[in-house]
């Protein structure tokens, strides 16, 4: 009877159930362990470049800078020149399609620079934006070496993560680099860039950058790299100030109203830390060598046939120079007439020392201390108010 009721306990279907489970609940812990050991070895097999398929790596030195040599050729041709006729050719603004048309998006500016940007939205391709910026008391020869550094920018602009050369200049003074910077709220974006930089004589200078592949540069999955981005970029001097005229286009993977709204609100601070970085680097490029000294080392000069072209912007470039030098007078008078508003702090500490010698002076006299200050008080007054006519006479005669 003792063992009729011991089999039925072992045998019972509430027994069968929970060996079942029990052997489900292994099944399933050990599935999850295998997964995790696959997903463990597929990371460390794909995050490092060198035994990641399909993408050879040659050697290189400890930087990470491949030499021109360990390139493919095939490097050199992805930037020639007449991507540069094309970027002269559009620097002027006008659009080939008639269905397109330019769209304000930003203007501002201070005592030190103006910002204006504008865009249009292409049927086949990303938003088009064109920029102009105007740097004041700057030559262009220290803006290209700003624009070119990029070691520099990584420690004033705080959107870049990571930057590193994969390829330095060769005889056709292609670059190629990679950047990694921050998205607000979403995944980073990487970018790998071939670009080229030309000098014009009368210090005037134009760069494009494209998207490329490089076999040192595999794509990561923690990263979203950008699939197409076309800019070019000229800089040119002014009487006392030098421009930059940049058109760009770039496919992030956002939306076009999004992108465009972030950009509108965003720009003008960055421009103004950009202007803020470029102050300090004057003094910096005279202490140190920078990366964008040997930069310089690869610099193209502008074909004959192509510089014709420019041809067409010696008036442009005239109207800038006239343009800086009349934005530069009337911020001066802007600034002066704003001081004449003000009291100057010489003048609150004169009347300060002048009114307590008078009240030492005029102790039980208060009839002349009275008579001291009305008339000191007034000659000042008559004073300013004759320079004030001045001024706004000769602001209408100019």
């Amino acid at each position: 009877m003792a063992e009729e009721k011991l089999e039925w306990e072992v045998t019972s279907p509430e027994s069968r159930i929970a060996g079942e489970s029990l052997i489900y609940t292994a099944g399933v812990v050990l599935f999850i362990l295998i997964c995790r050991f696959i997903t463990a070895l597929r990371k460390l097999y794909f995050s490092n470049p060198r035994i990641a398929p399909g993408h050879p790596i040659r050697r290189s030195s400890s930087n990470n800078t491949a030499s021109p040599s360990s390139q493919q050729l095939g490097n050199s041709s992805i930037i020639s020149d007449s991507d540069l006729r094309t970027l002269i050719n559009n620097l002027d603004g006008r659009l080939t399609d008639g269905t397109e048309k330019w769209e304000n998006v930003i203007e501002k500016s201070n005592s030190r620079l103006s910002y204006s940007a504008k865009c249009c939205k292409p049927k086949d391709s990303p938003l088009k934006y064109m920029s102009v910026t105007v740097f004041e008391d700057c030559s262009a020869q220290l803006l290209k070496d700003f624009y070119m550094d990029n070691s520099y920018r990584e420690q004033w602009d705080n959107t870049l993560i990571e930057q590193n050369l994969l390829q330095a200049g060769d005889r056709d003074g292609v670059e190629i680099g990679r950047l990694v910077k921050k998205f607000p709220l979403l995944t980073a974006r990487e970018y790998v860039l071939a670009w080229k930089l030309w000098e014009k004589e009368e210090d005037t200078y134009y760069c494009i950058s494209k998207d490329c592949e490089h076999s040192l540069a595999p794509r990561q999955k923690k990263y979203v790299r950008v699939k197409y981005l076309r800019s070019g970029w000229m800089i040119r001097k002014g009487k006392n100030a030098c421009e930059i005229r940049m058109i760009h286009q770039e496919d992030a993977g956002l939306n076009p109203d999004m992108a465009k709204l972030a950009f509108a609100k965003g720009i003008w601070r960055y421009i103004t830390k950009m202007d803020d970085a470029l102050r300090k680097y004057s003094v910096i490029n005279n202490i140190q060598i920078s990366s964008a000294v040997n930069a310089n080392d690869f610099v193209q000069k502008v074909p004959t046939a192509v510089g014709t072209l420019d041809s067409s912007n010696a008036r442009a470039k005239r109207e800038f120079s006239a343009e800086s030098s009349d934005n530069r007078q009337v911020t001066e008078e802007l600034n002066s007439r704003r001081s004449s508003r003000r009291p100057s702090c010489k003048l609150v500490t004169n009347s300060l020392i002048l009114l307590g010698g008078v009240i030492c002076l005029s102790r039980g006299r208060p009839n002349l201390g009275a008579k001291v200050a009305m008339s000191y008080i007034l000659t000042k007054l008559a004073k300013r108010g004759s320079l004030s006519q001045k001024g706004c006479f000769s602001t209408r005669v100019s």
